[in-house]
């Protein structure tokens, strides 16, 4: 056994950790110490990262529903206001008719107007000129004058008694 070199290598083994094993192990302790505080400050930082980055997509989703709600209440505001926009035009362009039509009944009415007007005078001047021709035909020239001086006489007469 002790002249084994797997003796002695044991042997000095435990002899340089016995020697020098305070010396390495402080800053090994020290070391690893350290390590372990900087991977637990990486996963502290790693864990409020995440909270953070949870509450930006919390707050990212309520803002995108919120954006979602305010568009459709856009949405359906807009298609109120276009309904409620066609329904004043048709509303008017019911009115512009209606109006027009009136308008051409207006124009209908008084072109039937000035042409029964037309009509009557027509048939008035054709009834005095055909009077005029009968009496002339039936009447002798001088009954004819006779008879306008006396309507002439009479006709104050007959327009005070028209008066009263």
């Amino acid at each position: 056994m002790l002249h084994e070199p797997r003796f002695w290598t044991a042997v000095a083994f435990f002899l340089f950790f016995i020697l020098f094993g305070r010396k390495i192990w402080a800053p090994l302790a020290t070391a690893l110490d350290a390590r372990a505080e900087r991977i637990r400050a990486d996963l502290d930082e790693a864990a409020r990262l995440r909270r953070e980055a949870e509450q930006m997509l919390e707050d990212a989703t309520r803002e995108r529903e919120t954006a979602l709600a305010e568009a459709r209440a856009l949405v359906e505001h807009s298609l109120a206001e276009a309904s409620r926009i066609a329904e004043d035009a048709k509303r008017e362009a019911e009115s512009v008719a209606a109006r027009r039509e009136q308008m051409a009944r207006d124009r209908i009415a008084a072109s039937e107007r000035s042409a029964v007007r037309e009509v009557r005078q027509v048939a008035i001047d054709v009834a005095v000129q055909a009077t005029r021709d009968a009496l002339t035909i039936a009447l002798p020239a001088e009954t004819g004058q006779q008879i306008v001086d006396r309507s002439i006489a009479d006709l104050p007469s007959a327009l005070s008694s028209r008066a009263a």
